[in-house]
């Protein structure tokens, strides 16, 4: 009676619950070889992104005028700053043709961009936010524009005033020292003591070419801010402080408009040049991504990894249940290294042929040889197919909770509901304290019992 009980249906069930349990700990090693790889794909995305210019962002035309603060204090040295203009009204295209750079098996969205900007200013009243008897020299007032990172330049900008194209420079920083981490650019200019006066009003336009790599944003430089933007990336991702008004994203590209009010920018039209790094909240954004990351998607199969497991031992003791043949620990955990061996196919794959396919390859090899080993173990071909459907199934449920993101959870609760009702349904005749029966024997449930 003692070597019956120890050797039960439920006892059974409990070591193999243990042993699922167990398994998950080989997957952290798994874990460990995609976080490598993650860290490496970064690594190279770094590299080649500071060599055409990284994430960039840039900001319009916005007039600059030096100003001096008397000493308060004799022997004091004045202060000197610069106070900054936006336009009352900004408007911005850009458009943008992307490429992936590659190396080795790991590849980056590059890109280059041509940016065309527009620019109204009105100085009525400017300035009316001046530091307490400031000096202004509007003599040296100038036309700025900013780049976040100048490396990617591929050609001399321009700016155009009264029908005059002239060439931007390298000038100081018109950003708040303290805050260029935050906000860090490169400024360029020209001199336009000739218009920018006093109550002045005025249009600038200024062209730029840059390129980049996975990012490229614009700050609401305007008062009012309008940008269209257009690219050929399939799957841009719009982020920033803003998203797009209006947006068309497909196969061959997407096209995006932005509408900026002053009242939504929250950022004063003029003041010291601590107004330019209240910005950087106003970023109109476009990101060029992977839609199947194979880091990420493998990374997020493996935190599903104790759930596959579960659902693949069940459906093992399941298997073991109806047929009466016995199933050896080891067998388990052939079946567990299986699942493991999985997640390296799908890895090395991903990599080279891209998740989907990977997917394909690797769960379609695992669910043929799961299913074959149903059939040497159980020395059924029946039991094989039926292996067969049954983790079809579940892989193609795996692949279906990659997919769903956002319902993943949901899909996974649901399905492990139903596996758990449909074990509960198939093993409802079940005596849980009598050993496994022999095949075509009655379960002690429905057999006599003998006094």
């Amino acid at each position: 009676m003692i070597r019956d009980r120890s050797r039960s249906m439920g006892l059974k069930l409990l070591l193999v619950s243990v042993l699922a349990v167990f398994m998950t700990i080989p997957a952290l090693f798994v874990y460990n070889i995609v976080e490598e790889r993650t860290k490496r794909a970064n690594d190279v995305i770094q590299e080649i992104s500071s060599r055409v210019g990284g994430p960039q962002t840039f900001l319009g035309p916005t007039l600059a005028i030096p100003y001096t603060v008397p000493p308060v204090y004799k022997n004091a040295a004045p202060v000197n700053g610069m106070y900054v203009v936006f336009p009352a009204e900004g408007t911005a295209s850009v458009k943008v043709r992307t490429e992936e750079r590659r190396r080795s098996l790991f590849k980056v969205p590059v890109f280059q961009s041509d940016l065309k900007f527009d620019a109204a200013f009105d100085l009525t009243g400017v300035p009316s936010v001046a530091p307490p008897d400031a000096v202004f020299d509007w003599n040296r007032a100038s036309i700025v524009v900013g780049v976040s990172d100048a490396r990617g330049a591929l050609a001399d900008g321009t700016v155009t005033i009264n029908d005059k194209t002239l060439d931007l420079v390298p000038t100081e920083s018109i950003g708040d020292p303290n805050a260029e981490q935050r906000l860090p650019l490169r400024y360029f200019g020209v001199k336009v003591a000739d218009i920018a006066q006093p109550s002045a009003r005025f249009r600038v336009s200024a062209a730029l070419r840059f390129s980049g790599a996975q990012r490229i944003a614009l700050l609401a430089y305007g008062k009012t801010t309008r940008l269209n933007a257009e690219g050929d990336w399939p799957s841009p991702s719009f982020d920033g402080g803003f998203l797009p008004v209006k947006r068309t994203i497909a196969p061959q590209g997407f096209t995006a408009e932005w509408s900026v009010p002053f009242i939504a920018r929250g950022t004063r039209a003029e003041g010291t040049n601590t107004a330019v790094s209240t910005l950087d909240s106003t970023a109109l954004g476009v990101s060029f991504i992977e839609v199947a990351d194979p880091y990420q998607s493998v990374n997020r199969s493996l935190k599903y990894t104790l759930l596959f497991l579960g659902l693949l031992f069940l459906s093992y003791f399941v298997f073991e249940v109806t047929t009466g043949k016995r199933v050896h620990p080891a067998q388990y955990v052939l079946v567990g290294v299986a699942q493991l061996i999985f997640y390296l196919l799908l890895l090395s794959l991903a990599e080279r042929i891209g998740f989907d396919w990977g997917f394909l390859i690797a769960g379609g090899a695992t669910v043929l040889l799961l299913s074959a080993n149903a059939s040497w173990i159980f020395a059924s071909r029946l039991q094989g197919l039926r292996a067969l459907v049954v983790f079809g199934l579940l892989y193609s449920l795996i692949y279906l909770m990659l997919r769903l993101e956002d319902n993943a959870l949901l899909v996974g609760a649901i399905a492990s509901f139903l596996a758990v009702a449909a074990v509960m349904y198939f093993t409802r005749n079940i005596d849980w304290y009598s050993s496994i029966p022999a095949p075509g024997a009655q379960t002690p449930s429905t057999a006599t019992q003998k006094p």
